[in-house]
């Protein structure tokens, strides 16, 4: 069997030399966290276990797809092929049914394996709607991030050592220094990141105010700084494939030249990826997903922590057919509020311009759509004013998002219908026009059967 361990680590005392290069790479999946080494204290000193106990972020048997797959693995039902090209990278992309066409290729130094990533070796993220996947060349682990349904986001690595055989690492502290959003914004819950900045030629930042986090609201001409971008986009700038020499460069960037590129052969040897993309289309979904997985995850987290504190306080429920006290609602409603923004993308940035990827990656999305009976989906894409078609977020369809409380998922699905029902919507949601609101709902009404909503 080529998979015999799945090791947690919380800090990296007393491990194999193997195990603590796992643990110093598993921070920052996705292109912005903060770059530190210091000690990490023991899961059960995580603020995760005493701010959320109901959550058990350390010890809560995970559920997510890499923990599946370790069952079939260590059930003898899958074996993980070793590549010389890769590694484990391409048997890993097919159990986890994670398609090459996404493929994002990202050069700043935003992660522990700083000193293998550059503008020459840039690191190689590909996901799915619930996975992320990260490799760098001559790395010793790939980097893995799951989304489990309760805990939000987990981190594991597996192990690039045909000696060893390949061994999943549980990361639950040291990635959360850059994963947790207690620092940052987030509401206190593990996050992806997904972030811009303009880099230097060895991958660093030329000036550390000039990295932001990014998502489906910021403008096109701020994102993708320190990444390289291929597809068209017309005349709209953005700031990908853009090296910067010093500070004094910046206000003379011409971004237009830097665009519209099918290919990066003139950039950066792509031979050794799987791919010769780093899809502008697979960007664009990248960003939205992450803004809505987060959300999702933060009311989870609220929700079930003020469900716990019900039953611990004795506090008694509201009037009406709920278990949930009068402050858990409340809870509920003020954080749920900014899931269903993420989720129905309000103040999304405008595309400006028609969009076409090079990976095949927009073709690949929409055929994971469920369609209704008129042949209309969640996934169906724009690419000319908007990303999706029908602004309602495709992630309605996810694990997380079924496994919400009861309580959370009733109050999205009462304020969807309430939003999108009617002909008289409150001005931040006045992108979606009657018509879309209609055919969002006629779509959930076929394909999402627990959708409570009368025709």
């Amino acid at each position: 069997m080529l998979f015999r361990k799945f090791t947690v680590s919380a800090g990296w005392g007393g491990r194999s030399t193997r195990h603590a290069t796992a643990a110093l790479v598993a921070v920052a999946l996705l292109a912005g966290g903060a770059l530190t080494t210091s000690a990490v204290p023991l899961a059960a000193q995580l603020r995760y276990e005493r701010e959320y106990p109901s959550i058990e972020y350390s010890t809560r048997t995970r559920t997510d797809r890499v923990a599946q797959l370790r069952d079939r693995i260590e059930g003898g039902m899958v074996e993980l092929a070793f590549e010389e090209r890769g590694g484990y990278l391409t048997a890993l992309l097919e159990q986890l049914d994670i398609s090459v066409s996404s493929q994002t290729l990202v050069f700043t130094r935003t992660s522990l394996q700083a000193r293998q990533i550059s503008p020459r070796r840039p690191r190689a993220i590909y996901f799915n709607d619930d996975v992320y996947v990260a490799w760098v060349q001559g790395s010793e682990v790939i980097e893995i991030s799951a989304v489990d349904p309760v805990m939000g986001g987990v981190f594991y690595t597996l192990g690039q050592d045909t000696a060893d055989a390949g061994d999943f690492v549980i990361e639950t502290g040291l990635c959360l220094e850059c994963h947790d959003s207690y620092g940052l914004t987030g509401g206190g819950a593990p996050r992806h990141l997904v972030g811009s900045m303009l880099p230097d030629a060895s991958g660093r930042a030329v000036y550390h105010e000039g990295w932001r986090l990014t998502d489906d609201r910021t403008p096109l001409r701020e994102r993708w700084g320190g990444w390289y971008v291929t597809g068209t986009h017309g005349d709209v700038t953005h700031r990908g494939n853009v090296i910067v020499s010093s500070p004094e460069d910046v206000s003379g960037l011409d971004f237009a030249a830097t665009g519209n590129r099918e290919e990066l052969s003139d950039l950066v040897d792509t031979s050794p990826y799987l791919s010769g993309h780093s899809d502008i289309v697979a960007l664009l979904v990248l960003e939205h997903q992450v803004h809505v997985q987060n959300e999702i995850t933060r009311l989870g987290y609220d929700a079930r922590t003020s469900l716990y504190h019900d039953e611990v306080e004795g506090r008694s429920p509201a009037p009406g057919d709920t278990r949930a006290s009068a402050e858990t609602l409340q809870v509920i409603a003020t954080v749920g509020e900014g899931l269903i923004r993420a989720m129905l993308l309000v103040d999304e940035a405008p595309l400006e311009a028609n969009i076409e990827g090079t990976s095949g990656f927009a073709e690949q999305f929409e055929l994971r759509g469920v369609p209704d009976n008129q042949g209309r989906s969640l996934r169906d894409l724009n690419l000319r004013r908007r990303l999706f078609e029908y602004p309602l977020s495709y992630l309605i369809y996810s694990r997380s998002f079924d496994a919400l409380p009861g309580e959370a998922k009733a109050f999205v699905y009462r304020r969807l219908a309430e939003l999108l029902g009617g002909d008289d919507r409150p001005e931040d949601y006045a992108h979606i026009s009657e018509a879309q609101g209609r055919a969002i709902l006629d779509i959930l009404r076929d394909t999402k059967p627990d959708f409570p909503v009368s025709r």
